[in-house]
């Protein structure tokens, strides 16, 4: 029933900046945490920020003080700026729901490409 869906993605250069934005539905109020991930080529599907039920905020030491996340009920934005072409990647948006138990379930955007040139 919930569903994700990221826009914003494109092509720019280094230096420049670029907002992602992920819409959501199906209650987030029932998510643990809301944020962004990533996979690069050649790499693994990355955390790239998030935000938990308590409005904490989360970080990859790669993008900080550079981007930002932030959450306007069901709107979920991610600010990017001084991009590097280590920033090429397609970029998804992602909910987890704990459970009763320990266990978590996630639930995933269909992704958007960025790609940064030099």
């Amino acid at each position: 029933q919930v569903q994700l869906v990221e826009s914003g993605g494109g092509l720019l250069q280094a230096g420049g900046s670029l907002t992602l934005s992920c819409a959501a539905s199906g209650g987030t109020f029932r998510f643990y945490a809301i944020g962004w991930y990533r996979r690069a080529p050649g790499k693994e599907r990355e955390l790239v920020a998030d935000i938990k039920s308590d409005s904490g905020t989360n970080y990859a030491e790669s993008v900080k003080g550079r981007f930002s996340i932030s959450r306007v009920k069901n709107l979920l934005n991610l600010k990017m700026s001084s991009m590097q072409p280590e920033d090429t990647a397609v970029y998804y948006c992602n909910a987890q729901r704990r459970l009763v138990g320990g266990t978590s379930y996630n639930y995933w955007g269909r992704g958007t490409q960025v790609t940064v040139s030099s």
